[in-house]
């Protein structure tokens, strides 16, 4: 059993034996015409890694970091750490929403933390991917574009000692004189756009360039990208707005209802500008399966550019943004805004306000909270603070018709549904509320006659009386709302033309086929010029055979093919010419037979 695995292991070796020498003899008969039709880095052998030494280890890693299998795989493990920060809730996004995660899921947010998993784009592990693929990037293209405009510079390789050992050959004989034929086919080349030239006895043309010039467009363009990104996330910045129907608003940090922004945008860069809501335009299909749907969705506004500018007119739309020095400001919502009025138990008008409230599904169904926080006295005279819980439909169905929603997004039938409370609101703690909701922890509810809560729907005009004298609230009408995102991006132009160049640069590497194309005319010991063509290309494809045999047709016209003749015994016992150059002692014209086994790629 012993003998016969090391014989096996011995017949292995060999194998690999012949087929190395093998690749060396058919190397060296190509020569430079077999050369690397590619700027790609070669791949590294496990036999040729450094014994010992701190600089070739250093060597040895700068290479595997800057191979295309290693730019692979940083690129799957980027799109790869971005899955949490797709799934899990950013502190960079809505910090409320990464709290409320971690209330809900109290195991697994400590491990969620130590992973940095609230923050993955500014992450430890996140940022070393990203800073390692950017460098083997720019350790790739550099010295590839090095090679590239070497070969750009440079003339096609002359063609090999043995034409017949390429994929794609063809051969015939022609009457005409071998300067002719070349003359000939050097022209032809040129027509048909090759980089060609004269190299002795053959014609070397090459063509393609555009394929490695794009894979080269391709990785530019990843690092553009790359640095477009990590651009507009240190210098973003972020803010969003809500304002109600013929209120404004001034591009200052104190205006925002919530600001973010990269942690090196300066405040003090923000584009001096101001606008107004004028009108909220939106209707809606009220028929057919897509009822509901909006058609028209635009906010009217009155802007001005700086603290003296001329006001001018303007309508954002949803993917329509208005641009001002830089700012674009985004229509991201709309809501309706309850006009209430609250009278105190003397009758006196304390609050009187338009209140926004958030949607909660499509037809605007809306919930949100009113404060009455100063002014105020109960029936007794004493100072007090109310709080009321408000729900809006803006299309009531009506009594007895299902529940409390809105079957329509328009306000065709609003009612405001109230229930009241008084006591502390709790906004003297100097803790920060959210002011759609109402905190009714220190607060105690009004009771009706019956003891119940004291809740009550209110059409536009209607008036909801508080017990005990304690005042009253008024539903005096509806304001519009739309809310927007003010946002500075920089270098979004440079992301988006990075992507359209890593798309054309892909595009060019994918359907560009680089090919070199040889043509040799010598004459043979009979006298009567042997032609052959030969072409290789980067990778096996069909087309080199077709593209040979299309450009031999060609040829042949020009040089057409001598009648056959004997064959004469060489008495002088010397090498046929032909027979040198490794075409056979009786070349036939490229017919459809031999056209046909070009096309199918013969190999000899």
């Amino acid at each position: 059993m012993s003998n016969t695995k090391t014989n096996a292991a011995e017949e292995r070796a060999n194998e690999r034996e012949r087929e190395s020498r093998q690749e060396r003899e058919n190397a060296a008969e190509l020569g430079a015409a077999g050369s690397q039709l590619s700027t790609a880095p070669r791949e590294e052998a496990l036999a040729t890694l450094p014994a010992m030494g701190v600089i070739g280890w250093a060597r040895w890693f700068w290479r595997q970091l800057t191979s295309m299998r290693v730019a692979l795989i940083l690129l799957f493990l980027l799109s790869l750490g971005a899955i949490p920060g797709s799934l899990i809730p950013q502190n960079s996004v809505d910090e409320l929403k990464v709290q409320t995660f971690k209330e809900a899921h109290t195991t697994v947010t400590p491990i969620y933390e130590k992973l940095q998993f609230f923050d993955v784009y500014s992450s430890v592990w996140f940022s070393a991917i990203y800073i390692l693929l950017f460098i083997s990037l720019i350790g790739c293209i550099v010295p590839r574009t090095g090679q590239f405009v070497g070969q750009l510079r440079s003339r096609p390789p002359g063609a090999p000692k043995r034409l017949t050992r390429l994929p794609a050959y063809t051969t015939w004989r022609t009457d005409a004189e071998p300067e002719q034929v070349r003359e000939a086919a050097l022209a032809m080349m040129r027509k048909r756009r090759f980089r060609a030239h004269v190299d002795g006895d053959a014609v070397a043309a090459e063509k393609g360039y555009l394929r490695e010039a794009g894979n080269l467009v391709f990785h530019i363009a990843l690092i553009v990208m790359l640095v477009a990104f990590a651009t507009g996330q240190l210098f973003k910045s972020e803010g969003g707005k809500l304002i109600v129907q013929g209120d404004g608003f001034s591009n200052t940090l104190t205006q925002y209802d919530d600001f973010k922004s990269g942690s090196l945008y300066d405040t003090d860069s923000l584009a001096p500008f101001s606008f107004t809501l004028d009108k909220f335009v939106g209707t809606y299909e009220r028929n057919g399966p897509q009822i509901g749907t909006p058609r028209k969705y635009e906010a009217h506004i009155t802007y001005s550019e700086g603290a003296y500018g001329k006001p001018k007119k303007a309508v954002i739309k949803v993917n329509e943004p208005l641009v001002v020095d830089g700012s674009k400001v985004y229509l991201i919502g709309h809501g309706y805004a309850p006009v209430v009025s609250v009278k105190d138990g003397r009758g006196k008008e304390v609050y009187k306000a338009a209140v926004p409230l958030l949607p909660i599904d499509s037809n605007v169904t809306s919930t949100g909270a009113i404060k009455v926080m100063d002014g105020y006295k109960d029936g007794t005279g004493k100072r007090d603070q109310l709080g009321f819980q408000a729900f809006f439909v803006p299309t009531f169905a009506g009594n007895g018709k299902g529940t409390m929603f809105s079957q329509f997004p328009a306000a065709d039938f609003p009612v405001l549904a109230l229930n009241g409370y008084h006591g502390s609101l709790g906004v003297d703690s100097g803790l920060p509320q959210n002011v759609y909701q109402l905190n009714t922890s220190k607060m105690e509810a009004f009771k009706d006659s019956k003891g119940d809560k004291l809740k009550q729907r209110l059409l536009p005009g209607e008036t909801m009386k508080l017990p005990d004298g304690a005042g009253s609230i008024t539903f005096e009408g509806i304001e519009q709302w739309a809310s927007f995102q003010v946002s500075q991006q920089p270098a979004s132009g440079w992301a988006l033309t990075g992507a359209i160049g890593a798309i054309a640069g892909l595009a060019g590497s994918l359907f560009i086929q680089r090919r070199r194309v040889w043509v040799r005319a010598v004459r043979g010991a009979d006298g009567v010029t042997v032609v052959e063509m030969a072409g290789l290309g980067r990778s096996e494809s069909a087309k080199l055979p077709e593209e040979l045999a299309d450009l031999a047709v060609t040829l042949n016209d020009l040089a057409p093919t001598a009648p056959d003749a004997p064959e004469a015994p060489d008495a002088s016992g010397e090498p046929d010419v032909a027979e040198e150059s490794g075409v056979a002692a009786a070349p036939t014209a490229p017919d459809d037979a031999s056209v046909e086994a070009l096309s199918e790629g013969a190999e000899k």
